[in-house]
């Protein structure tokens, strides 16, 4: 494996980390990217491909991990989050995960072979992009002037469950998993923030099984050959998502979902020329 090959690894990798929880689609620039310039298949067998993925997806997972490091700590029961000592009455629980996560796990479960057989394509991606990016003016444009949840503590079990409804929709490639979730939590009445952090939380455990069992399915591409391939397209992915992250959540409360938005109606536009023209 030659170093443009490492460095198309970096470049995959950077793709998943920046976007993978920004509401812009990872699927959709990883599908973009990949399909339209890299080319990954050319070197890469596709089952080696989509193996590819998932290591640069959990690449992704194990910065929200860093990230969220003592609140996972506390659902878990290992660790008690700074202001919770004396006996907080309300506060997120492994249940209210789990509620959440289970509406998005059942589907994908069902329908990941048709999923990943006909849904995985530019077009789709284009079809997602617009329709991930109007649902998040309308959360913006219709959300409750005052949120009822102004952290993830202040999330209910009826939030919960609703907001993994909204996460269905992004089994669609190119809606995003976030930017559905942000934007059904801000509907729902959670602030913007909240809505990400809760977003992150939920994501970590479906991302991480479904991420777990392909692995499970594809060992057999580890080998020597491919193995510094995914080693570089992992630490890229965590790197970049790490900063990705931090920098979402000092922003979103300020900026919302708005101009996510419209970012995605530019690319849905840039791909619309390039497939139709």
């Amino acid at each position: 494996m030659d170093w443009l090959e490492l460095l198309k690894s970096v470049v995959l990798g950077a793709v998943e980390g920046l976007t993978e929880f920004a509401p812009v689609s990872s699927t959709g620039h990883m599908v973009i990217v990949d399909d339209m310039w890299l080319h990954s298949e050319q070197f890469l067998t596709k089952p080696v491909a989509n193996t590819f993925k998932v290591v640069v997806q959990l690449g992704s997972i194990l910065a929200v991990l860093f990230v969220f490091k003592d609140r996972f700590l506390d659902l878990l029961g290992l660790k008690k989050l700074k202001g919770q000592e004396g006996g907080r009455k309300s506060r997120l629980n492994l249940l209210q995960v789990i509620v959440g996560l289970l509406p998005a796990a059942v589907l994908g479960f069902l329908f990941e072979d048709y999923i990943d057989e006909y849904l995985f394509s530019t077009e789709t991606v284009l079809i997602g992009l617009v329709a991930g990016a109007l649902l998040m003016l309308a959360a913006d444009r219709f959300a409750p002037k005052r949120a009822k949840a102004e952290t993830v503590d202040q999330v209910t079990y009826k939030q919960a469950l609703l907001v993994g409804l909204f996460q269905c929709v992004s089994l669609w490639p190119g809606f995003s998993r976030s930017g559905s979730t942000i934007s059904g939590g801000v509907l729902l009445g959670m602030s913007h923030r909240t809505a990400a952090d809760f977003t992150f939380i939920m994501a970590v455990p479906i991302m991480a099984g479904a991420s777990f069992l392909s692995l499970v399915k594809n060992w057999e591409y580890f080998t020597a050959e491919y193995l510094p391939f995914f080693i570089v397209g992992f630490i890229s992915s965590f790197v970049f998502a790490l900063i990705s992250i931090r920098f979402f959540l000092k922003l979103i409360d300020r900026i919302k979902l708005v101009p996510f938005a419209i970012y995605r109606l530019a690319l849905a536009v840039v791909l619309a020329l390039i497939l139709y023209l």
